[in-house]
């Protein structure tokens, strides 16, 4: 065991063990720690400090007559035959055969059998992971029976590091009263243990700035919508989703320059039932070819802006304290001029009102009608052209198969004459023959 126990010696003179957490506590079992990191995966030997990765690990020494028969027996935790680092874990049970032959021993606990105790009754879940920090504070060598490596006198720390303050993630913190969870059960402290967390989260946003205040909750009946079609607008989408209820606001975020559609929106309800209901119906709808996702909203931005009056009100007063000029562009962009809706009042108290006003009917038409006009002009040249060609091009085929067809009939002409020349001859001297 002289490996373990260099490894052991020379890590407390390190200060290596410092702030480490105990990530394993099994009850009747064992206790486990000498992981910086925490979570049970990493930690490194005194001979990887020294001589590099290649070094990481050392070699099992194992002996018959050393086993975990009581409790306090200190041991090396490996990840495997020969896979020594720096974890170690302590004994708190007797009679452990499963262990005996696997783990090497070389220690054993000799005062401060209560801290064990108390360890081995800490609140873990069943995977053996505590609920509280649980850290090695400080360690002390009363005496060290090694010569230290050369190469350890640059390793070693000037002073001791700082005790640790932060709780990691899903962790009671150190102060904690764990006694007011005896009668809980894992549910109930796991649920605590989220909420702690959560708060803590809200604590930093609140520093940074985020959120006004960490009590701060996302309104539950406004729906986040994403992935919408660039040219659906508010009006169409609020007509959409008023099915479901009083739609008391609907928003659709644009570019703060251009004023283009960023493809998601907040729809807020009246009601936290028709948010849900419209949930429940519209998530993953076809709206302007495009299949659009409907969530609730986690953006707390409107309420922490409703003691400026709006956003916009709220951008007026960040342009006024910074003295900078962000434009703050339209909640609806405008149409080109002279094709802009009107909301004409329509009979019979209809709800669809935008359309064009009845004096503006005929100055649309004439805008439409000259504008239909433009745009066919090069269209109509484009067309003519191909059709030009095509006559030119079939009037010179027909023109080449006249010229063919006038040139066969000549050839043929020519050979009915040769033909009826030579038969007229050979006819007269037949005749003239039979005269003599």
């Amino acid at each position: 065991e002289i490996s373990a126990c260099l490894v052991g010696s020379e890590m407390c003179i390190r200060d290596s063990y410092n702030n480490c957490l105990f990530h394993n506590i099994q009850k009747d079992f064992l206790v486990q720690s000498g992981d910086p990191t925490g979570t049970g995966k990493g930690g490194m030997s005194i001979y990887g400090i020294l001589y590099g990765d290649q070094a990481e690990y050392f070699e099992d020494e194992l002996r018959k007559d050393l086993k975990f028969d009581t409790i306090g027996k200190v041991a090396m935790a490996n990840m495997g035959p020969n896979l020594n680092a720096s974890q170690f874990f302590i004994s708190t049970g007797v009679n452990l055969t499963t262990l005996n032959g696997k783990y090497t021993i070389f220690g054993e606990v000799v005062e401060g059998f209560e801290v064990l105790v108390k360890l081995n009754t800490a609140f873990a879940s069943a995977q053996g992971q505590p609920f509280q920090v649980i850290r090695i504070r400080h360690t002390v060598i009363v005496e060290d029976p090694f010569p230290d490596p050369p190469e350890l006198a640059d390793k070693i720390p000037r002073r001791s590091p700082s005790p640790a303050l932060d709780t990691p993630s899903g962790l009671l913190p150190e102060d904690t009263d764990i006694d007011s969870f005896q009668q809980c059960d894992l549910e109930q402290i796991t649920e605590e243990l989220e909420h702690k967390e959560a708060k803590s989260r809200a604590e930093v946003l609140t520093i940074v700035g985020d959120i006004p205040h960490e009590d701060i909750k996302p309104p539950e009946n406004v729906l986040f919508i994403c992935k919408l079609n660039p040219a659906t607008r508010e009006d169409d989408l609020e007509l959409i989703f008023s099915r479901f209820g009083n739609v008391v606001g609907c928003e659709i975020i644009r570019d703060h320059k251009t004023g283009d559609s960023l493809c998601y929106g907040f729809i807020e309800y009246e009601k936290q039932e028709e948010a849900e209901l419209a949930y429940a119906k519209m998530n993953n709808v076809l709206i302007d070819d495009r299949r659009i996702k409907v969530d609730f909203s986690q953006s707390v931005a409107k309420v922490a802006m409703q003691k400026y009056g709006g956003w916009r009100r709220y951008m007026e007063y960040q342009n006024k304290k910074h003295g900078t000029n962000i434009p703050i562009p339209p909640t609806k962009p405008s149409l080109p001029k002279g094709l802009e809706l009107k909301n004409a009042q329509l009979k019979n108290d209809s709800k669809y009102g935008l359309v064009f006003e009845d004096d503006d009917y005929h100055q649309q038409a004439n805008l439409t009608s000259s504008y239909k006009r433009r745009l066919s002009k090069p269209d109509d040249r484009e067309r003519k052209k191909p059709r030009d060609s095509k006559d030119r091009r079939d009037k010179e085929i027909r023109s080449r198969g006249d010229r063919d067809r006038d040139r066969d009939r000549d050839r043929d002409r020519e050979r009915d004459r040769n033909k009826d020349r030579h038969v007229k001859k050979y006819t007269t001297h037949k005749l003239s023959l039979i005269h003599i």
